[in-house]
Order: structure tokens, then C-alpha cells, then sequence
């Protein structure tokens, strides 16, 4: 296959890269290479996927709407994975722009790009932010998800949206994927689980949430990317008779589908952060702190549907998880604790 992913220097995009170039797919991608967070990481994960003579790579911003068509129109992609996206919570608080400017403007280049050189199928990521203040759990992708907390999760709500229309107005079959709470080797610095490595290892103190009244749906990355992998030619069939009072609010008329990808059990904050320091074999100085603006207290994913439609979940436990995650940072790092 020929598949053109966005973010491909990206946390989850460099995993799924690799993994479908080992799989002998060929892979056309892109990547602003942003400084969001440290380059360096994004360029030593390029290194390893340009290692491979399948992989062609472009650096270009998507709301840079002539860059993203000269890349559709010369390669001509069957399927597309967009992957790129300004991420986290607490930025998009104080960078709002930066979210339009990615997740709104470039989506819009990406679909307007699906539509004048069609497509087989568009996947794209979303994310579990978009259940914001709900209640119910675990959340279900046939929730109203209509109260968000943060405008990083008005954005990802907005791509579902966007997605939903093309896909009505111009039959192109799209797939959105909630991912809840990613971690894992060659993960990105910003997320706390990195961070709390970090500052343990340094001596540096941890700041601990909400008092660490929390739970996160932590899902490990190679279940994310083999859950991809398998839902590239799940290609969403429109339901010509679908009726909101009786059918999933995540199936539609137009070719559209939204999953759930989590690993279905969520962890005590408190708990993840013991296993840390059993796996480092390091006590973290903790200091309690209030809950943060647009964080939320509990995600939790219902993965039903991935379950029947590809015959998968995920599965890895988060002491597995972790254990392979602390093993590669030390490597990476060059730390002998």
C-alpha cells in the first residue's frame, strides 16, 4: 500500500511508520518538525524510519495548503493517516492560535487534499479529550461529547466534525480514532509520565495533581499502532438508513466511523507512579498540588467496537509498559541508575 502519514516524526506517527515499513508498505511523510518539544528526538526518530527505502519524508507545515497538494498530487496516496496535530491540554491554553493554526487549518488542507485526489481511506486522530466533563464511564463513542474542557478537545471535536461532513458531501470513507493517555519508547517530553522519569532520576521533585485523586486510561504504543494498522482497510461503509434513535452515534449515513482506542483499564495515579519508582528503584519527592484547568479526573475507554470490528484490544499491562519505557529512556539517555 501507499500511505502518506502527517506527524510521521511524532511520537505515535514514528511507531506506525515503522511498523508498516517493516510490513513493506510504502511511506510518503510529513512533518513540520516543530519545537514544541525537544527536535532532537524528532529528528533521531526520523533517522531510523529514513533507514528504510520505502520511506520518502517531506518537511512541510499542513496549513501550508500548496505544500499539501504538491505531496498529493505527485504521490497520490491510497490511504492517508493524520497524525500531526499541536497536542497537549495545558498549551492550548496559553497558545491557543497554535491549535487552529494545526489541528483546524491543516485538518481542512488535509480533507479539501482527500477530496481533489481521492483517497481510499482517511484515518485521522482524535482524541479521548473530547469526552471533557462527562460523567459516564467508560466513555463510549455513542456519548454525547458536547462538553469539552479544553480547547485542544474543541479542536479534535471539530476534526470529528469536519471529517463527518466530507465524508457526507464527498463520499470519502474517514475513521477517527479517540487515543487515550499514549505512552512509551521515544515518547513525547511533555507528557508526565516522561517528565516524572526525568525529575525522579534528577532528584527533582514531582508535582502530583489534583493530590493524585486521578485515573488515566494509560495504553501502550504498540497497541495503538497495531490497532491502526488493522483498521487501515476497515474502511467505513455509510448506513443508508441510519437513525440517530436507534443507531451508534459513532456509525452514520455518510461512510464515517469513530473508535475508541484504550486499553480499557484505567490506573490510580497514585499507583503509576509507584510502579515508576519500583522500576527505577528511586523514591520521587512528591509535592500535591491542585487540579489543573481543563484536566479531568477520569478517563476510561469502552473498546467494544475496535473488539468486534478487528478482533483486537489493547492489552499490555502498565507495569510492562513502563518497565519497557524506563529501559529505553535510560538507553536513550545514556543514565547507568
Amino acid at each position: 500500500m501507499k500511505i502518506l502519514i502527517t506527524g510521521v516524526a511524532g511520537f505515535i506517527g514514528f511507531h506506525l511508520a515503522n511498523l508498516m515499513l517493516r510490513q513493506n508498505h510504502q511511506i510518503v511523510g510529513v512533518d513540520n518538525l516543530n519545537d514544541y518539544y525537544e527536535q532532537s528526538l524528532k529528528k533521531d526518530r526520523l533517522a531510523i524510519l529514513e533507514a528504510h527505502k520505502q520511506f520518502l519524508f517531506y518537511k512541510a507545515d499542513l496549513k501550508d495548503k500548496p505544500s499539501v497538494d504538491k505531496i498529493f498530487e505527485t504521490h497520490r496516496p491510497e490511504y492517508v493517516i493524520n497524525l500531526a496535530a499541536q497536542a497537549g491540554v495545558r498549551f492550548s491554553i496559553s497558545n491557543p492560535y497554535a491549535y487552529l493554526d494545526s489541528n483546524l487549518i491543516g485538518f481542512m488542507n488535509v480533507l479539501e487534499a482527500c477530496r481533489n485526489y481521492p483517497v481510499r481511506h482517511l484515518i485521522y486522530a482524535s482524541s479521548s479529550s473530547v469526552y471533557g466533563g462527562n460523567k459516564v464511564v467508560p466513555f463510549s463513542t455513542n456519548h454525547n461529547v458536547d462538553h469539552p474542557v479544553s480547547l485542544y478537545a474543541a479542536t479534535k471535536k471539530a476534526n470529528e466534525l469536519m471529517a463527518h461532513t466530507y465524508s457526507h458531501l464527498y463520499n470519502i470513507p474517514t475513521t477517527g480514532l479517540r487515543f487515550f493517555t499514549v505512552y512509551g519508547p521515544y515518547g513525547r517530553p511533555d507528557m508526565a509520565y516522561f517528565s516524572f522519569v526525568k525529575d525522579i532520576l534528577s532528584g527533582t521533585p514531582i508535582k502530583v495533581f489534583n493530590h493524585g485523586e486521578m485515573k488515566r486510561d494509560f495504553t501502550y504504543v504498540d497497541d495503538i499502532v497495531r490497532s491502526i494498522s488493522q483498521l487501515i482497510d476497515k474502511i467505513p461503509i455509510a448506513n443508508e438508513n441510519w437513525d440517530e434513535r436507534v443507531d451508534d452515534l459513532s456509525t452514520s449515513f455518510a461512510p464515517y466511523k469513530i473508535y475508541n482506542i484504550g486499553n480499557n483499564s484505567p490506573v490510580d495515579l497514585m499507583h503509576f507512579i509507584t510502579i515508576l519508582e519500583d522500576q527505577l528503584g528511586m523514591k520521587a519527592e512528591k509535592i500535591f498540588m491542585e487540579m489543573q484547568p481543563g484536566d479531568v479526573l477520569i478517563t476510561y475507554a469502552d473498546v467494544s467496537d475496535l473488539e468486534k470490528d478487528i478482533g483486537f484490544k489493547p492489552s499490555t499491562s502498565i507495569e510492562k509498559g513502563l518497565a519497557q519505557f524506563v529501559k529505553w529512556y535510560k538507553s536513550y539517555y545514556k543514565i547507568n541508575k
